[in-house]
């Protein structure tokens, strides 16, 4: 365990009254704890649970996956406002680890596969403009491009963009894990199927054994079942921790595949 709470100031300005400070969830909170390695930010969209994560995000200085600093990115502008009012307290402070929104993992897939492609083309006019020179000069002239292609195949595969988004964001998450981190992840289960959510569980049991901390926002009912997680529901003024039984994504998803067509025939 790394970040032990995040507390927040009350004596806001006047001028910081509006978005994100008027989030139901803010109204008189002193703090938040963070109990366990694993905590789940659950509700409604529109209760704030992502504000949250990009507020603490920037509070931390995490580092991103496919996005800008948290320091420049203009969509997280509200998000540095309510960090400003934020207090962090560590048991320990770390700086390994990320914040990954999930629309900004399809912006690291397209980064990538565009550095391969440009790479790819630069190898072909090396050899091209070295053809009919020695195999030590073709070799020499080669050598940087093939070593950069080299390098992103050994991190994230041969073919990232080619991969169902998926396995590319798995193979993403195993590429940049590092022990002893702070992940912070927004949505995480929006590119994974029902089987491949069981295997990202599988790998948050790993990442927690190896000492690593993560705060998830999710709307999966698989995710929320991640084995003794610390559940926080924003469905309610202020903040609760609540049981997994308890949550209204679990209750509903089991009633409807009770019986799908209770619910279908008001379609």
């Amino acid at each position: 365990m790394f970040l032990k709470s995040v507390g927040f100031r009350q004596d806001v300005p006047a001028d910081r009254r509006g978005y994100p400070f008027s989030l139901a969830w803010l109204a008189g909170l002193d703090r938040i704890e963070f109990r366990r390695p694993v905590t789940i930010l659950t509700g409604e969209n529109g209760t704030g649970k992502s504000t949250l994560l990009e507020a603490l995000a920037a509070a931390v200085g995490s580092v991103t996956v496919g996005a800008e600093s948290v320091e420049t990115d203009p969509s997280l502008e509200p998000a540095r406002r309510l960090a400003r009012t934020m207090r962090l307290s560590w048991n320990v402070r770390t700086r390994k680890g990320f914040f990954l929104r999930s629309e900004d993992f399809l912006n690291f897939a397209r980064k990538i596969a565009q550095i391969r492609a440009d790479m790819q083309r630069s190898l072909a006019e090396a050899e091209e403009e070295y053809r009919d020179r020695s195999a030590f000069a073709r070799s020499q002239a080669a050598a940087p491009y093939r070593k950069s292609i080299a390098e992103l195949e050994r991190y994230y595969g041969e073919d990232l963009d080619a991969r169902s988004h998926g396995e590319s964001f798995l193979r993403l998450f195993q590429s940049r894990f590092v022990p002893g981190g702070l992940y912070l992840l927004d949505e995480p289960e929006t590119p994974l199927s029902p089987t491949k959510q069981l295997a990202f569980l599988s790998m948050l049991k790993e990442m927690t054994e190896q000492g690593s901390q993560f705060v998830i926002a999710t709307h999966s009912p698989i995710l929320m079942a991640f084995p003794d997680a610390d559940l926080l529901s924003f469905d309610h003024a202020p903040i609760r921790r609540v049981t997994y039984d308890e949550l209204e994504h679990v209750q509903l998803m089991r009633a409807f595949l009770e019986n799908p067509g209770r619910f279908l025939r008001h379609l």
